[in-house]
Formats: structure tokens, C-alpha cells, sequence
């Protein structure tokens, strides 16, 4: 994926942007119109499909300069599918003297990361002798040429490893998170960046938590800070976190943000959702994923989702292990990603960094979270195109006239269901799940009726899915009026994904993708899970996402 002619890579991806008539198409800045964000000058809708990049470490240098020419990292984002880099950065980098003329050699050495130096001499050599501040001017460069948009994350004042309730860094007066401090490093920072037009948007703060956590407080120094911002660069996006670790903005609802109206359409929200988000992840370890599912989309809807109702929602941060050993994380990722797809929400991927150049005192560190693998070559999972392919996508575009139609979505694999036979030619076809990549890869599907009992029909066709037998292939069939093509949801609460139909003895049969990846066929079996209890086997096989979209 990076490959070690930077030239050749830096041609092949500009070739690539402008045939696919991607983000170097923009004019920018962008604005926010209702809860979409949009390219400010045509009004079209942009959506960020982002991965974070850390620069807020001790180091106070973008990981992975060691491992890879910059332009060669950049290039590999957009390999990846990403449009966007969220790029964190500490408030002291940019406050504190000692911390503005301190020199990257100067930095790697005095956190004892000689092997780091070596290796940044012959892969960054130019940057050795720079300030960390000209450095991280550099990667924001770089980002530029390869047409990425850049999200300037303030996620801590002082440079370390985040967070924790007790880290010092969590809220405004905690032991270094002085607001006038703060205030003077996103003033700037904005001002820093105002020439250049990749940087699209700065987050105010990440992740404020802890025990001086407060209501009034928030209110007093968020729009201070977003004014701050706005005053200094008026064309960022302006993106505001709430309490608790990013997952509570629910105070919102009783009183709006003052300045929200002063910033001219720059206002955006942010929040995180992980499998531990409020200490649940051992919930998904232990029950049916239909219930913690069906439960964590609700509390996030309550807590801040409810905002994309008026205003755009950037989930600046989710994420898995990218190993996929992890029970808890693999069934947290197919729930985000049915909510997610099917609200076509913006949103930043932790993380992109293979590895830390120090991180709990351990240079060197594994990143596990990372999409990169440790040697920064390839990504960590090698079906991470697979899996995220349909969330990188723009599923619905306000300045639409086309009509809705549905996609369904197996976000357990990351594939889209399509028929596989010539339909002109025969009276029957089976269907199967395929790579969302492109139209062709994926079926229009027609609900005509309310979801309680109607066929399922193949959009601009008189067919219709057909339930043949337990363990047996699913088919399209002209034959539409009998129990066999009647489908219904039968998942609990808000969920909705198990879809299924009634076989000759009165049993209901589950749509369901097999567990093997050589398999793409579909079939149906007895339902899993339906009262929500423990369940030995994973009903995520048999969760099928409706999703509306009017975008060709």
C-alpha cells in the first residue's frame, strides 16, 4: 500500500483523485447547511470519512515519521478510502516557548528514542533539524498535495498519552488545562492555518472529563472558544465535543449554544462511541448483541445523536481492534456500523498509526487499534476495504431528485446483497453478498409494503426474494403471493435487522450470511436470539440493514 517511490505514489493518487473527480473537485471552505456539511461555494454535500492521526504524544511529532516518508503516509490514507485526517495536537506545542523552539532531533533525544532518530535520518531527513511546530506544518502540507482535508483535534495541553478522569488534562482548571492557555493555543492554531485551504475544521477539545466536569462551565468556555476560532479563521468548521468522554451533549436540549447563530454555519458537533464507552463493554461479551445493540443505539441517540436532527454529527472517533480478536469489539463494530451506514453520519476512525514512536514508556509501541499494521506497510486486517467499504460512501444527498431506494446490508461482513444470474434469461435466481464497491456490486431492493409481512422485491423487476427450505439458498422468484416470499423484521426494540420468513410448518426462517468467508451465498435458518437472552451463537450472521438511499 506505501510504497517507496514517493514520486510514482504522489502521481498515482493525484491520476486517481481527478479520474474519480473526488475531493480535489472542491473548491472549499466548508459550511454546514441543516445537519449536512457542505462545499460552501456549490452548496453540494460533502460527507468526511476521516482516520486520526496522532501528534499529541510526548514527542510532540506525527507518529510514524520514523517508519515512512511523510508523502508516502499520505498517499497510503488515500489508498485506504479516506477523504479527511483528524491530526491531534497538544496545547503546549504551541504556548510554551520551550515547546516552540525545541527542534524534532532535539525531541526524539531527550525522550531517549535514539533507534527513532535513525531511522526518521532516512526516511524524514529534512525534518530532523526543523522545530516541531515547521514539522507538523509539514504533514498538514502533505495531507494538501494528496487532496485530504484536514481536522486540527486539540486533544490535550499537555503532550501525553489520552485520557483518564485523573490525568490533569481533562477539564477547563485542571492541573494543565489552564482556559486562558487554551483560549491563546486555538487562536493560534486558527490563525496558524488560515492559508491553507485543506484545513477545513478545528475541534475545540477532545474528550473533556473528569471530576470539575460541569454544565455552566461548559457553556462559558465552549463559546469562548468557539468564538476564539472563528475570530481568528472564520472559514473553519467550528466542532464542539460534549461531557463525559465526548458522549453527553443531552444538556443541549434544554438550552441551545449562544454563539451558535454567530458562527455563520460553522457550527458541528462531535461525539466517540466504542465498545467500552460507559464502562459497557463487557455487555458485549456477555449477551445477545440484539439487546446491548438495540440499548447502546438508544443511549447514544438520547445522549447525542438526537442533535443530527438540526445540525451535522461527526463521530470523530470509533474504533476496534483491527486484529479481530476481540469478541467485544468485532460485535460493537456490526452494531456501529448498521447505525451508521443507515444515518450516513460523518465520521474519524481511531487510529491510523501501526505503532507509537513511546507510549507507556515502551518505544515502539503496538498500536492495536491501528489500521496500519506495526511496519506501517499494509493495513492491520486484511479485509479492511471489505468492512468499511459502504460507510466510506454517501449514501443520501439532500440535492437529490432521484427516487429511494434500499441496499441491504450485512454489516457483520461489510457486504451488500446482489443477485448473480442474467434476470432476462430466467425464472428464477439465487443472490448473494459482494463488496459494496460500486453500483454494480450491489442490488436496488423495493419494500412496498410495512415491513410486517411483504415480499421483498428487486427494484424495476417483477421478482421477488424467496425462502426455499431450512440450510437451503434464498432465490428471486416470479412467483410472489405465498407464504415464502412474506418477510418480516423480528428484531427487538429499535434494531430491526433479523429479516425473515414462514416455512410450511408455521416456523419462522432467518435470512442469514454464512460464517465462512469462501461462502457468499445467502440462506435462511431457525432465528437467533429473539427474546434477547445469552445465546451461544452470534445472531449478527442473520442482521440484514435496510438502508435508504436516493444516491446512484
Amino acid at each position: 500500500m506505501l510504497r517507496k517511490n514517493s514520486f510514482v505514489t504522489l502521481l498515482f493518487i493525484c491520476i486517481l483523485l481527478l479520474s474519480k473527480g473526488t475531493f480535489l473537485a472542491l473548491s472549499l471552505p466548508l459550511s454546514t447547511r441543516s445537519r449536512w456539511l457542505v462545499d460552501a461555494p456549490t452548496g453540494k454535500r460533502v460527507k468526511l470519512h476521516c482516520v486520526n492521526w496522532v501528534a499529541h504524544m510526548e514527542t510532540m511529532l506525527v507518529e510514524g515519521l520514523d517508519r515512512k516518508p511523510v508523502g508516502d503516509i499520505a498517499s497510503g490514507v488515500v489508498s485506504l478510502g479516506f477523504n479527511c485526517v483528524r491530526l491531534t495536537w497538544a496545547t503546549f506545542m504551541f504556548t510554551r516557548d520551550g515547546f516552540l523552539k525545541l527542534r524534532v532531533g532535539e525531541s526524539l533525544e531527550a525522550n531517549g528514542l535514539a533507534e527513532a532518530l535513525i531511522n526518521m535520518a532516512k526516511h524524514n531527513p529534512s525534518m530532523i533539524n526543523l522545530t516541531l511546530v515547521q514539522a507538523y506544518d509539514e504533514v498538514v502540507d502533505a495531507l494538501g498535495v494528496v487532496g485530504l482535508m484536514v481536522v486540527l483535534d486539540n486533544h490535550v495541553s499537555r503532550p501525553q498519552w489520552c485520557c483518564g478522569d485523573d490525568d490533569g488534562n481533562g477539564f477547563f482548571g485542571d492541573t494543565h488545562f489552564d482556559p486562558e492557555e487554551w483560549l491563546q493555543g486555538l487562536a493560534s492554531v486558527a490563525q496558524r492555518f488560515g492559508s491553507k485551504s485543506q484545513v477545513v475544521g478545528m475541534s475545540l477539545r477532545n474528550e473533556l472529563r473528569g471530576p470539575l466536569q460541569s454544565e455552566s462551565n461548559w457553556y462559558r468556555y465552549v463559546e469562548l472558544g468557539a468564538a476564539k476560532i472563528h475570530e481568528a479563521n472564520p472559514n473553519l468548521l467550528v466542532i464542539v465535543s460534549g461531557l463525559n468522554y465526548g458522549t453527553d451533549l443531552s444538556f443541549l436540549k434544554q438550552k441551545p449554544l449562544a454563539v451558535g447563530e454567530d458562527l455563520g454555519n460553522k457550527l458541528v458537533y462531535e461525539a466517540h462511541w466504542y465498545a467500552f464507552s460507559q464502562g459497557k463493554r463487557h455487555q458485549w461479551e456477555e449477551r445477545s448483541p440484539n439487546r446491548v445493540c438495540a440499548n447502546s443505539i438508544s443511549r447514544f441517540e438520547n445522549k447525542v445523536g438526537f442533535v443530527s436532527s438540526t445540525a451535522p454529527l461527526f463521530v470523530s472517533e470509533f474504533g476496534v481492534d483491527q486484529r479481530g480478536v476481540n469478541r467485544a469489539d468485532n460485535r460493537f463494530l456490526a452494531c456501529f456500523l448498521a447505525y451508521a451506514v443507515s444515518k450516513d453520519l460523518d465520521w474519524a476512525l481511531w487510529a491510523l498509526q501501526g505503532s507509537y514512536y513511546l507510549r507507556k514508556g515502551r518505544p515502539g509501541f503496538d498500536e492495536t487499534y491501528g489500521v496500519l499494521d506495526t511496519g506501517w506497510d499494509h493495513p492491520r486486517n486484511p479485509n479492511f476495504h471489505q468492512r468499511f467499504r459502504l460507510l466510506h460512501q454517501m449514501i443520501k444527498d439532500p440535492e437529490s431528485n432521484h427516487s429511494v431506494n434500499h441496499i441491504l446490508y450485512h454489516p457483520l461482513s461489510g457486504l451488500c446483497v446482489q443477485t448473480i444470474q442474467d434476470l432476462e434469461n430466467n425464472d428464477t435466481a439465487v443472490v448473494q453478498v459482494r463488496d459494496c464497491e460500486s453500483e454494480d456490486s450491489r442490488s436496488r431492493w423495493s419494500f412496498r409494503g410495512n415491513g410486517h409481512g411483504d415480499p421483498i422485491w428487486l427494484t424495476g423487476t417483477n421478482l421477488c426474494l424467496r425462502h426455499v427450505g431450512n440450510r437451503l439458498p434464498v432465490i428471486l422468484s416470479r412467483e410472489c403471493s405465498d407464504w415464502e416470499t412474506k418477510w418480516r423484521v423480528l428484531s427487538s426494540s429499535r434494531l430491526q435487522v433479523q429479516i425473515a420468513a414462514m416455512d410450511t410448518q408455521g416456523e419462522f426462517q432467518c435470512l442469514e450470511k454464512s460464517f465462512s468467508n469462501a461462502s457468499s451465498l445467502l440462506f435462511t435458518r431457525e432465528c437467533l436470539c429473539l427474546d434477547d437472552s445469552f445465546c451461544e451463537e452470534n445472531p449478527q450472521s442473520q442482521w440484514f440493514k435496510r438502508i435508504s438511499t436516493n444516491v446512484l
